[in-house]
């Protein structure tokens, strides 16, 4: 019997008391397999039951399972819904559902009439989807369905965090049906290739030990080199499957089936078969240790793949999966002192993703400040704004920040949100072949080819059959393979298409050769063997940031004719007329230029720019250069000395910032005005600062400072000596020691708060003396 039998009752009780249930159940335990079923028997849900998996694979895998212990087909009580399939009918009482589903199921109906039930399944692994579906379902119990009631079942409960979110919810924990597993620590020599290394080690447990292997890797490309060095050294009855969540269902599918009888397998297969997959006749793991990981930069809008070392959750979640049929063995081929120093859990994917599409999902929701919902983890503010910025590019939102029309027939179809935008772009044209395109495009993009080639004309004519099918799906009519060769459909529409999904990735040549510039700033290269190389304008729509390079990777465009674009998609262009300074010749030039995004189409010269922008222009380049542009003279520096100094010792006195950041800032109302006719670096450093400094002090705010902080000091012999002032030192006044003679002590500045150090110098007005007791220097003179 699964140990979840165990606690099925007091789960039961739970579920007719309280809102929110959490279920710690390791692997093996029947918590996917057994407990929905038990729910459904009991009665205590009045509705339907949804279950949110997190993976497709493991989705269709689960609601097979259920299905079959019914001794039914998916789509009868057992119901199954995904990006490109649903089977369910007015019998299902369980719903199997993935990713995006719960959430556009929500969108529609937020009350989820009729459910009773959401489960959340392997919540540990922090999926943004179920992060937000989980947000959007706990809005809608409290506002909308106190009866509703969620259910979170994990391997490895974050009981600390999900105790300050639910603090009344009750925490029921089951045993793991597993058995007993060895667990050995084999450090691979770092300095060796990384793939051979693994590849021994898997050969030499295989010699070892019987039975199925699953090993666990970063990512597809250490997969497929594992793969073929371990093929040079397994025999013929050893069968080797890569899994990975690139792979079509029907490979994947492939890979967990039980191997033919006298054939052993290896499962080379990343962080996908951690938890809920269930891979026939494994025994043995391999663990290197390492995951591949997206981290978005809120400031590229890019995401790259980062290799990272494993939490102690993933340790033991892939251990684990050598004990589900009988003892088995792990290997982590790194030491237990690194295990030791790793991290208790993995970071949540809301935390380090693009947010774009969520960001879509609550201004859909109604919601305009994610601190309104309730989160296991709050969407950080970098990326949320990068989300608006891409939003109010692709016309998604306007400069309110609402959605447009457009914007909620992007929300309403569920894509990314640049593929959305196409979508509903084709939508307007009213053209079914068009819309057939944009389908088409959409399933290449969403699965984009692994071939070396990033020329989208290649894939556009030869389609797949897979995408042919999904783009079958997403326009909900038959998409034939020929449509991407009809030429007139292609050069009127797919540039207009891709530019409105992909505005901020117009891309302009740099050097006629490999390296681009695109329309959001970023810099981005072709690889060496492309079709595309010289290829004047590119319509980028995909790129991959390789770690410790500057230059994002192009791995898939089309190459557009710039002036035809701009007579399709106008909006993406705009006319300027700028005047800049130009630093080798010193003087100002005035440019009016056709700019797509930061992009200059064409630019020519004027020869006489208006005044106003001469002043801006100005303004803008000493920003950028800063102050030393300017001629400061003693007069100038003092005067921002003595008003810093005043602020300092007066915190309670009315007076600007005189720093040079405050200045900066205010160039546009101390400068500007009085830069008419400045049109070189000459009549620039002609400018007399000072008087315009201290026009930034009102009267009675100069003639207040002149008091406190005087420019000059009147000596015993009536002569006015200057003061020097510092912010790191006292200020210094130098003059001859007989002009002092008279003098007790040694001047004060801001109502004796500040001390004047005295330089005394001889009558030829050498240095005698520095001296801070002017008085008793004297005296001993005498």
């Amino acid at each position: 019997m699964l140990p979840i039998f165990e606690v099925c009752e007091d789960i039961l009780t739970a579920l007719t008391s309280s809102p929110q249930v959490l279920l710690h159940a390791p692997t093996g335990a029947g918590k996917s397999t057994v407990l929905p079923l038990e729910i459904l028997k009991s009665g205590v849900i009045n509705g339907r039951v949804i279950m949110l998996e997190p993976r497709r694979l493991a989705a269709r895998s689960v609601a097979a399972r259920l299905a079959q212990q019914l001794g039914e087909d998916i789509g009868h009580t057992i119901g199954l819904r995904m990006r490109s399939e649903t089977k369910v009918s007015r019998h299902t009482r369980l719903e199997v559902v993935t990713e995006g589903v719960l959430t556009r199921l929500l969108q529609n109906d937020p009350k989820l009439e009729g459910v009773g039930l959401v489960i959340l399944d392997e919540f540990h692994e922090r999926n943004l989807q179920a992060d937000l579906g989980l947000a959007l379902l706990i809005d809608s119990q409290q506002a909308l369905r106190e009866d509703l009631r969620i259910l979170l079942m994990s391997a490895t409960l974050d009981n600390q965090g999900l105790s300050q979110l639910f603090p009344d919810a009750p925490v029921i924990t089951s045993q793991g049906r597993t058995f007993p597993v060895i667990r050995e620590y084999h450090p691979i020599n770092p300095n060796k290739l990384f793939h051979k290394e693994v590849a021994l080690a898997a050969w030499q447990l295989l010699q070892q030990e019987h039975g199925s292997l699953l090993l666990f890797l970063p990512g597809m490309g250490e997969i497929e080199k594992v793969r073929a060095e371990l093929a040079l050294m397994v025999s013929e009855d050893i069968l080797l499957c890569p899994l990975y969540g690139a792979l079509s269902l029907q490979a994947q599918q492939q890979a967990i089936q039980l191997a033919p009888e006298g054939v052993r397998k290896v499962v080379l297969a990343t962080n996908i078969a951690e938890t809920s997959l269930t891979i026939e006749g494994i025994r043995l793991v391999i663990d290197s240790g390492f995951e591949r990981v997206g981290q978005f930069n809120p400031r590229t809008g890019l995401t790259k793949l980062v290799k990272q070392r494993i939490s102690q959750a993933s340790m033991a979640q892939r251990a684990g999966r050598a004990g589900r049929l009988e003892e088995g063995v792990c290997w982590h081929l790194f030491s237990e002192e690194q295990a030791e120093r790793a991290a208790q859990f993995s970071e949540a994917e809301i935390a380090q993703s693009d947010l774009s599409s969520l960001w879509l999902s609550l201004l859909q929701w109604g919601c305009h400040d994610a601190a309104q919902l309730n989160w296991l983890t709050l969407p950080p503010k970098p990326a949320i704004s990068s989300a608006k910025n891409l939003l109010g590019k692709l016309g998604a939102i306007d400069a309110a920040g609402k959605l447009t029309p457009f914007g909620q027939q992007m929300a309403a179809l569920g894509s990314s949100v640049r593929t959305a935008a196409m979508l509903c772009k084709a939508q307007q044209s009213k053209n079914q072949h068009v819309i057939q395109l944009a389908a088409l495009l959409v399933a290449i993009i969403e699965e984009p080819p692994r071939q070396q080639d990033a020329d989208l004309r290649y894939y556009i004519e030869r389609p797949t059959e897979g995408w042919c099918k999904r783009a079958s799906v997403l326009c909900e009519q038959r998409v034939s393979s020929t449509i991407g060769k009809q030429d007139a459909l292609i050069s009127e529409w797919l540039p207009t298409l891709l530019a409105t999904g992909f505005p901020d990735r117009i891309a302009k040549s740099r050097d006629n050769q490999q390296r681009y510039q695109l329309a959001s700033g970023l810099g981005a290269m072709l690889n060496e063997s492309e079709r595309l190389i010289g290829s004047p304008w590119l319509i980028v729509m995909s790129l991959w940031q390789p770690e410790n390079m500057a230059d994002a990777r192009i791995s898939l465009a089309y190459p557009v004719e710039i002036d035809r674009l701009q007579v399709d998609c106008p909006s993406l262009f705009n006319k300027q007329e700028t005047v800049e300074w130009d630093d080798q010749k010193g003087t100002l030039l005035a440019w009016k230029r056709l700019q797509c995004g930061q992009l200059v189409v064409k630019s020519e010269r004027l020869s006489n720019p208006d005044n106003t922008e001469i002043r801006q222009a100005l303004v803008y380049w000493l920003k950028q250069n800063g102050l030393q542009q300017l001629n400061w003279q003693e007069n100038a520096l003092q005067l921002c000395i003595r008003c810093t100094l005043a602020k300092q010792y007066f915190p309670d006195i009315n007076l600007p910032d005189f720093d040079e950041a405050a200045l900066l800032d205010s160039l546009d109302e101390w400068l500007e005005p009085y830069l008419d006719g400045i049109t070189n670096k000459q009549k620039l450093q002609q400018i007399d600062l000072a008087s315009l400094l201290v026009n930034r002090l009102d009267w009675q705010q100069q003639q207040w400072l002149e008091r406190m902080f005087p420019v000059t000091y009147r000596a015993p012999s009536s002569h006015d000596v200057s003061i020097h002032y510092a912010l790191d030192k006292p200020p210094v006044i130098a003059i001859r020691m007989q002009e002092m003679y008279g003098e007790k002590a040694n001047p004060t500045v801001a109502q004796g708060k500040i001390t004047v150090t005295v330089s005394l110098l001889s009558p030829a007005m050498r240095p005698l003396q520095i001296t801070q007791d002017l008085g008793a220097f004297l005296a001993r003179q005498l």
